[in-house]
């Protein structure tokens, strides 16, 4: 009879000398996740269009060589090309790539008169942009034996009026999650997160940066008691880019406070 495995200490630096990558990763969420990966001993390259955001993070994490800022549109397949490119020549591997970059604001016109273009610009930014990045960042990552997650939305799951476009995009993005989980493992495994309401006011450029202004029924929606905040989805990332989660792939997880299982009534 074989013995049951000892007890291993727990790894409190589980992205040690990995390299992540981290689109919209100069402000909000995708700011909370890349300080989240060096705080778990990662390094990380963020990739953004705004470029005063990128650089003002290198001048706030003072991580040296740790860390790096590279311009990027998610949406153009060379802007993308050159990023992947960027982190292969600075760090010589790419263990872990989270799509974060996309267009926040779910609201944009009653479906009879949303453009076209608006449409377009959804899906080119919050979908395409995750095929793209996976696309090119997918070689380096199995040759590591790494790991892609991507930040879609509870909006794939429930919906307010007038926000087809957004929905749309996140959905697409939690099928484009399992179907790449399978087509790409056992070398990479691929995961969702689905943000619920995090406040990222925050977490801007220093001359956006503001204090939430969040009231105490705000905070009541939620059974944890409080809205989110970027550090909350760097927590879960920061595993499902680890060896910990190892025998997790095409699976999506809300992180929301609980606010999508509580029955609401007016």
């Amino acid at each position: 009879m074989p013995d049951v495995p000892a007890i291993t200490d727990y790894d409190a630096r589980p992205l040690d000398g990995r390299v992540v990558l981290v689109t919209g990763g100069a402000q909000g969420i995708g700011r909370g996740i890349a300080q989240a990966v060096l705080g778990a001993g990662g390094r990380v390259l963020i990739g953004d269009l705004d470029r005063e955001a990128g650089r003002a993070c290198l001048d706030a994490w003072r991580v040296g060589e740790r860390a790096a800022f590279v311009p990027l549109d998610v949406a153009r397949e060379a802007s993308v090309q050159r990023w992947v490119q960027a982190a292969l020549e600075r760090f010589g591997r790419i263990d872990g790539l989270v799509n974060n970059a996309g267009i926040a604001e779910p609201h944009r016109a009653p479906l009879a008169s949303l453009a076209l273009a608006d449409w377009n610009r959804y899906l080119a930014t919050n979908l395409t942009g995750t095929f793209l990045c996976s696309k090119h960042a997918l070689p380096a990552l199995a040759e590591a034996g790494g790991a892609i997650v991507n930040i879609a939305s509870t909006r794939a799951l429930q919906s307010e009026p007038d926000t087809e476009a957004y929905a749309a995009s996140k959905g697409g993005m939690l099928a484009f999650t399992h179907a790449l989980a399978v087509s790409a493992g056992p070398a990479v495994r691929v995961n969702a997160i689905l943000p619920g309401w995090i406040a990222v006011d925050g977490w801007k450029k220093p001359g956006e940066r503001r204090t939430p202004k969040l009231s105490r029924k705000d905070h009541a929606q939620h059974p944890a008691g409080r809205v989110g905040m970027p550090q909350d989805i760097g927590a879960l990332a920061v595993y499902l880019l680890s060896p910990q989660s190892g025998f997790v792939t095409g699976q999506r997880f809300v992180v929301d406070g609980g606010m999508t299982v509580k029955m609401q009534y007016v």
